[in-house]
């Protein structure tokens, strides 16, 4: 068997989303998702110019060897660009192979560690009883598990609230637009809210909520103190992650779970804190962290330390990547937890899929392949719409981490 085509399909059904379609000259189809969210045609560049002619004549069952050779062989190596583009290809093959052996791809993986997993929705409100409102709706609609974001008093915009009754997305059209920040407005708020949602719903609901990178270590352990109280399933992205050794700095002052990961690109970027015990979930994705291949060398990292996965998964990751995250997600012994955002009505009929939620939990497909697949004509009703994710400044101007 070899690798006839790579065809890379950049399409907006009310986002953006870059897909990878790979085809074999016994005429399957492997697909793969490289989505950047506000970075796509940057990917989708890369993948058409640079990786998909070193794909034609290959062997599509040699999934490690083609990783390493599009992993080493380009010497530069990592970051968000190579490593989405290199998932893509990753998914597709894993596909093709799932696809050839007539077997649902998680058992390829070594079957189900699970009967399902677990997610959690996003619930937002501009305010904490608007926030309330979200987590009514999302206990509903069977959510065992949710992120909670609310408005801070004194700030126009907050991270994860978007328009009222609308649908988050955090890239807009145009150029980026901005928003102001304040850390001592943010974590005196914080605390409020989870009281109000703890006096509502008790103690057992598990909570999350996503910090977004926005505090320096010593404020992130001073939050994580204050919400101690509250027992938070997690304490997402607290502080950004370049350096990994801040961790340690907020491991010392709190015991609220830590979750980080969703912009890291390979193993190298959680090492020292999978290696130390500085988190509790490590929240790396299919998409942007190298593909099925790479995501369980780091998933079997983390389980020798008692460290969990949380894979990042909201609507700028196309339904492609949802579907590869749950069979990996099925399979792996120390799943924690998945996001998900369902996607609109349109982005599952371009890309119709097989996975299923059911009362909290989702469910891969069982038919070959990871479940997922394309409609590429409706996709061309749908171009490219340039857009780009938002930036912040603190109070006096100052740029600041979004």
């Amino acid at each position: 068997m070899k690798i006839i085509d790579a065809k890379v399909i950049v399409c907006s059904p009310g986002r953006n989303f870059v897909t990878l379609k790979i085809v074999t000259d016994d005429g399957l189809v492997g697909w793969g998702d490289a989505t950047l969210n506000g970075r796509e045609l940057s990917v989708a560049s890369y993948l058409k110019d640079h990786v998909a002619p070193c794909l034609i004549g290959r062997d599509p069952h040699q999934i490690e060897d083609i990783w390493q050779y599009l992993y080493k062989g380009a010497y530069w190596r990592r970051g968000p660009v190579t490593m989405t583009a290199i998932a893509a290809v990753d998914m597709a093959l894993w596909d093709i192979k799932a696809k050839v052996a007539n077997l649902p791809l998680y058992q390829l993986l070594g079957g189900k560690s699970r009967a399902g997993c677990l997610v959690y929705g996003h619930a937002n409100g501009a305010s904490i009883d608007d926030t309330i409102e979200a987590v009514e709706r999302h206990l509903e609609e069977g959510f065992k598990a949710i992120r909670v974001q609310t408005g801070v008093p004194g700030l126009a915009k907050v991270y994860g609230v978007g328009q009222p009754n609308g649908f988050y997305e955090p890239a807009t059209k145009g150029l980026p637009q901005e928003s102001i920040w304040s850390t001592d407005k943010y974590i005196q708020h914080m605390p409020k809210l989870f009281e109000a949602l703890r006096d509502r719903f008790g103690p057992d609901l598990p909570l999350l909520h996503d910090v977004h990178h926005r505090l320096t270590p010593i404020e992130a352990a001073r939050l994580g103190k204050m919400l101690e109280p509250y027992h938070l399933f997690w304490m997402e992205d607290a502080t950004p992650a370049e350096n990994q050794d801040a961790f340690r700095l907020i491991r010392q002052h709190t015991t609220t779970p830590l979750a980080v990961g969703e912009v890291f690109n390979c193993i190298w970027d959680c090492k020292t804190l999978i290696e130390n015990q500085l988190i509790d979930y490590i929240r790396t994705s299919v998409t942007h962290t190298g593909g099925i291949s790479h995501m369980r060398k780091i998933a079997a990292l983390a389980e020798l330390y008692q460290v969990r996965t949380g894979s990042h998964g909201p609507t700028d990751v196309s339904p492609i990547c949802m579907g590869a995250a749950l069979h990996f997600d099925i399979s792996i012994p120390n799943f924690g937890i998945q996001e998900y955002m369902a996607h609109e009505p349109l982005v599952n009929e371009v890309f119709p899929n097989s996975y299923r939620f059911e009362n909290g939990y989702m469910v891969p497909g069982d038919e070959p392949g990871h479940g997922v697949t394309m409609d590429e004509a409706l996709a061309a009703r749908y171009p490219y719409d340039p857009a780009y994710l938002p930036i912040a400044r603190l109070e006096d101007g100052t740029l600041w981490n979004w």
